[in-house]
């Protein structure tokens, strides 16, 4: 058996090239090995076992990330993530079932880099369903040759993957389209500039109609409010006052020690007070 002197691997920092080298050094373990470290984590918590068994599978999430080449996002992300994914399944992994950790964590490695790859591929989420997630990861694969998808196509797609054709075509849509910059910057020649959403936008706060509205609708707002905290007993207003309407906000106990009652009466009288201002300025004219 492998002793621990020889999986005193440290890890090189900044290289891609020479992290996967130095995981290919790494024993593989055999059936017996692996079964013998995954029994003593599980029932002891040996974490030098767990180690063992993380450290000899770290080649094999280096060979998952390749596979996802294409996705444009850098290589070390992807067999971090892999990672983080090997090590919760050791967490779960039972040697009782009779396979091979490999076998069983390929799911949970794949789901760590699905996960990132959809968090990151685009700034807008382009998938979120059970469905849209199936067909990100696979419809490009289906397709047989380059261009739009006709319907027939769609229709064998949608029935190799199980998914709805109409989600077939949503998708082709959202994958053929690329993130554009809402604010640009203007180093480029006016007759090659391209005006970005954010300058169709209209800013109409400082227009005087806008300005007059806003002002108007904020004076009523706070005549409701001096209105409905006169109808409030002096202790309830005195709460409200400093629990909310001060620079120097007072807490619960605060008021309590104040007041010489619990802190849970000050939240009651707070409430209270709260819903009758609610109602007083709800309430019409």
């Amino acid at each position: 058996m492998t002793n621990n002197a020889e999986l005193q691997l440290a890890l090189p920092i900044g290289s891609l090239d020479s992290y996967i080298r130095s995981v290919n050094t790494v024993p593989m373990l055999t059936a017996e090995e692996e079964k013998d470290l995954a029994e003593r984590f599980q029932k002891n918590d040996d974490l030098a076992a767990a180690r063992r068994l993380v450290m000899s599978h770290l080649r094999f999430v280096v060979k998952v990330a390749r596979g996802y080449n294409g996705y444009g996002l850098a290589q070390n992300d992807l067999i971090q993530e892999g990672n983080i994914g090997l090590m919760k399944a050791v967490k779960r992994f039972d040697p009782s079932v009779g396979v091979r950790l490999v076998t069983f964590a390929v799911h949970w490695v794949r789901a760590e880099m699905h996960e990132f790859i959809l968090k990151n591929w685009r700034i807008v989420k382009v998938a979120t369903t059970k469905e849209q997630r199936k067909l990100f990861f696979n419809l490009r694969s289906a397709k047989k040759r380059l261009g739009w998808l006709n319907q027939q196509e769609v229709n064998e797609v949608a029935e190799d993957l199980g998914v709805k054709p109409q989600t077939v075509l949503e998708m082709e849509k959202r994958l053929s389209a690329h993130d554009a910059s809402f604010d640009p910057g203007f180093d480029t020649d006016d007759d090659d500039h391209v005006f970005s959403p954010g300058q169709y936008l209209e800013d109409r706060r400082f227009q005087p109609d806008t300005m007059v509205e806003t002002d108007q609708f904020e004076t009523q707002q706070s005549n409701l409010l001096r209105a409905a905290m006169n109808k409030l007993d002096d202790r309830a207003k005195d709460i409200v006052a400093k629990r909310w309407l001060t620079d120097d906000k007072k807490t619960l106990h605060d008021l309590a020690t104040e007041y010489g009652v619990s802190a849970e009466r000050i939240r009651q009288l707070e409430k209270a007070a709260m819903q009758k201002l609610r109602s007083a300025m709800e309430a019409p004219a």
